[in-house]
């Protein structure tokens, strides 16, 4: 009985990444260009956020990668419809490396606080900025701008929306959490 318990989890878990993956595959490239940036208001980040709350880092990881991979096998999954290297390699790839780092250090705060929300406000907003590090040094880097240039272009004008969106996730996240635990 034990191996079919074990055999469904990781089957769920599986179903779960996928579904997830999928997801992030459909909202992302749904984007809203800003005329004085290169980097769009993009929902990929929200679905990355509820994606570390419901998965945890390890999952919530895997499933990152795997919506990378596809969209650098030409599958058009990134803001704007966009795919391959040249937009990993343009000036939001940053951002998109970014997200690994979102998923790994969100979903572990998330997991080893067992979902408190200040915790998780917190892991989130860690992944967060990271991220936005990541981002802005390669959009810099790309577009010949100092730091703080990137700052203002890649950055500052989205905290408002991704404090919204995180807010979001941590009213959404534990309830899909919940929902979810009754699936195994």
């Amino acid at each position: 009985m034990k191996k079919q318990t074990k055999m469904t989890f990781a089957t769920t878990n599986i179903v779960l990444a996928g579904l997830m993956t999928a997801i992030l595959c459909i909202v992302a490239p749904f984007s809203f260009p800003l005329p004085f940036s290169p980097v769009p208001i993009s929902f990929a980040t929200f679905i990355l956020y509820i994606n570390a709350y419901v998965l945890g880092y390890r999952l919530g990881t895997v499933t990152c990668l795997l919506y990378l991979l596809l969209g650098l096998t030409g599958i058009p999954v990134f803001s704007g419809f966009g795919a391959g290297i040249g937009k990993l390699a343009g000036p939001t790839g940053g951002y998109l490396i970014g997200y690994i780092f979102l998923a790994l250090i969100g979903g572990f705060v998330i997991e080893i606080s067992e979902g408190r929300r200040l915790w998780s406000a917190l892991g989130l907003i860690a992944g967060t900025a990271v991220t936005y590090a990541f981002g802005t040094m390669w959009l810099a880097s790309q577009m010949n701008l100092t730091f703080m240039q990137g700052l203002m272009a890649g950055v500052i004008p989205y905290l408002l929306g991704d404090g919204l969106k995180i807010t979001a996730a941590l009213i959404i996240g534990p309830i899909l959490k919940s929902r979810i635990k009754h699936l195994h």
